[in-house]
């Protein structure tokens, strides 16, 4: 259990890896404060947590609104007295489409879920990561930083911020004993990417077979074993660890 009572805070805890690392995490000893913006989605996790016998709690959050943010690093500190972690998850995908033709408004959606939202829940917990001296902030990017897919930049772009976020508060908050650091997710099998596939039709199966064959280890990773990569950032086993990019694709971008 390298999370053993450690207060994590998770956003996005939607379907697919934000759920997963709510159940996760909550299974390496955390215990969880579950955001997300449908009330039903994080009762149902938070539920599932305590039947397995660990701890959590709900708190419906909008990461583009402060005072949401506010209200759930109140939560962690009402429940629990501390918050030694937090993952910043939450995510706002816009359209498929080139940036030449893209909305506007969806690209600025997008920055302000992704990225300024990270930010607004970093400013509610670095002052009680601060006042103990210790703390623990991962950013969940994609390999799409690395690896431009046409059609993906609007979400790319958000997410690159989000990784300059990483690098910013490392620096800036260098000898208060708060790390900051970013976990790259590529394709990952979840809820998410499986209704992907199904909405391709018949074509489906067939390019989950070959995405999956040009993926070095052999498979698309499972939602839940990329989620292992972040407990780690979160543990203190990584506790010399800020300013990093953890590339989390089973290979399908191999950084020189």
């Amino acid at each position: 259990m390298i999370l053993k009572d450690k207060v994590v805070i998770i956003t996005g805890a939607g379907p697919g890896m934000g759920q997963a690392m709510c159940r996760g995490a909550a299974a390496e000893g955390a215990k969880v404060i579950v955001t997300a913006r449908s009330v039903d989605a994080i009762n149902a996790i938070a539920a599932d947590i305590k039947a397995a016998g660990g701890e959590a709690i709900a708190v419906p959050c909008d990461v583009s609104k402060m005072e949401d943010c506010q209200a759930a690093a109140k939560a962690a500190l009402d429940a629990w007295g501390r918050i030694d972690g937090l993952v910043n998850s939450a995510y706002y995908h816009p359209d498929w489409m080139n940036l030449e033709a893209h909305s506007i408004d969806q690209l600025t959606q997008a920055f302000d879920v992704i990225a300024t939202g990270a930010l607004r829940m970093a400013q509610c917990v670095i002052p009680t990561m601060k006042a103990q001296g210790k703390g623990s902030i991962v950013n969940v990017s994609t390999l799409a930083t690395r690896k431009p897919m046409p059609g993906e930049g609007g979400y790319a772009m958000a997410k690159s911020a989000l990784n300059q976020l990483t690098r910013q508060l490392a620096v800036e908050l260098g000898g208060t004993g708060i790390r900051v650091n970013t976990a790259l997710m590529g394709w990952m099998d979840g809820a998410p990417l499986q209704s992907f596939f199904k909405s391709m039709g018949e074509g489906g199966d067939a390019f989950r077979t070959q995405r999956a064959s040009e993926i070095p280890v052999g498979h698309i990773p499972p939602d839940k074993d990329c989620a292992k990569a972040v407990y780690f950032l979160l543990s203190d086993y990584a506790s010399e660890m800020t300013g990093a990019a953890l590339d989390v694709n089973g290979g399908d971008w191999v950084e020189a």
